[in-house]
C-alpha cells in the first residue's frame, strides 16, 4: 500500500462509511465528519433495495412528452413545488437533454460497474463488521398489470439485457403462487435473482460506522465549511470553526456536496430529488421479496417489523417542508397493491436524493488539488452503489488501478 495517511471523509452516509472501511483496511487513519451523524440522511430513508438492475435512468426517450401530463395527474409519482420552478429550470433543461437512447446507453454503461454486483459488494464491505445481519439476499420483482404493460417498458428491459441481466417472467397464477399477498389486478412480474435488500438501512450504516470507530477511526458531528489547502495540497478540513488536520479529504455529503465542491473548482449541476417513504408498521403480511410496482413507480420492501414504501419524486429544493400528497398517494397505492394487508401504525419520512443532470455519480480526484476527492451524486441508487464507490475511492487514493473505467465519473467534467 501507499504511505499511511490521515483521511477526512465529509459525509457519513453509505458512500462515506464504505470509503472509511476500505481505507482502514488499507491501513489509513480515517475521520468521518457529518453534521447529523452516521446514517441519518438519505442513507436512513432509502427504499432499502440492492437494486443492481437499476441502471436505466429516469431520462428515457419520451420523458419530455410524458412529464407535463404526470405533473397534472394526482395519481402519478411526480410532484413539483411550483414556487421553485425558476430555480429548477436551468438544471431541468440540462437533465432533459439526456432523454434519448444514446445517452441512456451511455449512462447505463457508466452505472453498471458501480451497482451491477451490489449484493456481493455489500457482503464484502460488511464482512466482520457486525452489520452483516441487515443484508438479506433476495429476488427483486417488477410488477405489472399484464404482459402488455410490461412490454410498454421494452426499451428499459432491452438496456438491462444488454448489460447481462436476465429475468424470469411470471404471469397470472404463477406470480400469485410466488407471492399471494398482492392484488389479482397485478397479473405479470419480471423476477430478477441475485439481488438483495437491507432490513434497516439506517441501523446498517450506523453499525458500519461503529465498526470504523472500534478500529480507531474518529466520528465527528459537525458541519464542514471548507477543505483547507496550501500550495494546491489538502492540509485539513474546517468544521465548527476549527481545522482538522489531514492529508486527504473526500466529499461524500450527497446533495449537500455541491457548495463544498464549488469551493474546489467543481460546479456540479445537481438538484435535490426529494424522496418520500411511508412505513407500514407491524403489517398482517409481508411481501416475499422487494418489488417495484410499475403502475405507481414505487418500491415495497420487507424490513424488520415493517414494510417500507418509497419511490416518489418531488422537485422543490432543500428547504421546503414535506408535502402531504406524496404520502397519500403511497398509502392509496399500497392499499391497491396488497388490499388484504392491515398494519398497526405508520411512519412518514422525506429526504433528499442527489441528482446530477447527467445521472452519473461524481467519483474521483479533484484536478489541480493534491489530496481532494469526491464521491456523490448517486440519484436513487446510493445504497446500491455505495460500497463499490467507497472501494473505488480507496483504490484511487492508494494509487491502484480500479477494474473499471473511472474516467466517466471524473469530477473534471464539471471543472469551472
Amino acid at each position: 500500500m501507499s504511505e499511511k495517511k490521515t483521511i477526512a471523509i465529509i459525509g457519513a452516509g453509505i458512500v462515506g462509511v464504505s470509503a472509511a472501511i476500505w481505507l482502514q483496511r488499507d491501513g489509513h487513519d480515517v475521520i468521518l465528519i457529518d453534521k447529523a451523524g452516521p446514517g441519518e440522511g438519505t442513507s436512513h430513508g432509502n427504499g432499502g433495495v440492492l437494486a443492481s438492475c437499476s441502471i436505466v435512468p429516469v431520462t428515457v426517450p419520451g420523458l419530455l412528452n410524458k412529464a407535463p401530463k404526470m405533473l397534472f395527474d394526482p395519481s402519478q409519482p411526480l410532484f413539483l413545488k411550483w414556487g421553485y420552478v425558476p430555480k429548477l429550470i436551468p438544471w431541468l433543461m440540462r437533465y432533459l437533454k439526456h432523454a434519448n437512447a444514446t445517452d441512456v446507453e451511455r449512462i447505463a454503461a457508466a452505472l453498471t460497474p458501480i451497482v451491477g454486483d451490489s449484493l456481493n459488494d455489500h457482503k464484502a464491505l460488511a464482512e466482520g463488521t457486525g452489520a452483516e445481519k441487515w443484508i438479506i439476499p433476495s429476488d427483486y420483482l417488477f410488477l405489472y398489470e399484464n404482459r402488455k404493460h410490461f412490454e410498454d417498458d421494452a426499451f428499459g428491459w432491452g438496456v438491462r439485457r444488454k448489460h447481462g441481466f436476465t429475468w424470469e417472467e411470471l404471469e397470472g397464477q404463477a406470480f400469485h403462487d410466488y407471492d399471494p399477498v398482492f392484488s389479482k389486478d397485478i397479473g405479470f412480474a419480471a423476477r430478477l435473482g441475485d439481488h438483495g435488500h437491507i432490513t434497516d438501512p439506517g441501523r446498517y450504516v450506523k453499525d458500519l460506522a461503529a465498526y470504523v470507530e472500534v478500529n480507531g477511526g474518529k466520528v465527528i458531528r459537525a458541519a464542514v465549511e471548507d477543505v483547507v489547502r496550501e500550495n494546491s495540497k489538502v492540509t485539513g478540513v474546517r468544521a465548527g470553526g476549527e481545522t482538522i488536520p489531514c492529508e486527504t479529504a473526500i466529499i461524500t455529503a450527497g446533495v449537500w456536496s455541491g457548495p463544498l465542491a464549488r469551493q474546489l473548482g467543481i460546479s456540479v449541476p445537481m438538484e435535490s430529488e426529494r424522496g418520500y417513504h411511508l412505513e407500514l408498521v407491524e403489517p398482517s403480511a409481508m411481501p416475499r421479496s422487494p418489488v417495484m410496482v410499475a403502475s405507481g413507480k414505487f418500491v415495497a420492501t420487507p424490513m424488520e417489523g415493517r414494510i417500507r414504501l418509497a419511490g416518489i419524486v418531488e422537485f422543490g429544493g432543500l428547504d421546503a417542508p414535506p408535502s402531504r400528497a406524496p404520502y397519500e398517494l403511497m398509502r392509496k397505492n399500497a392499499r391497491a397493491a396488497f388490499p388484504g394487508v392491515t398494519w398497526k401504525d405508520e411512519v412518514e419520512w422525506m429526504g433528499h436524493r442527489p441528482a446530477p443532470a447527467d445521472s452519473i455519480p461524481i467519483v474521483g480526484e479533484v484536478p489541480g488539488i493534491d489530496g481532494a476527492f469526491m464521491g456523490f451524486g448517486h440519484h436513487h441508487i446510493g445504497l446500491t452503489g455505495g460500497p463499490k464507490t467507497g472501494r473505488l475511492l480507496a483504490q484511487m487514493i492508494a494509487g491502484r488501478t480500479p477494474n473499471a473505467d473511472v474516467s466517466v465519473y471524473a469530477p473534471s467534467r464539471y471543472k469551472i
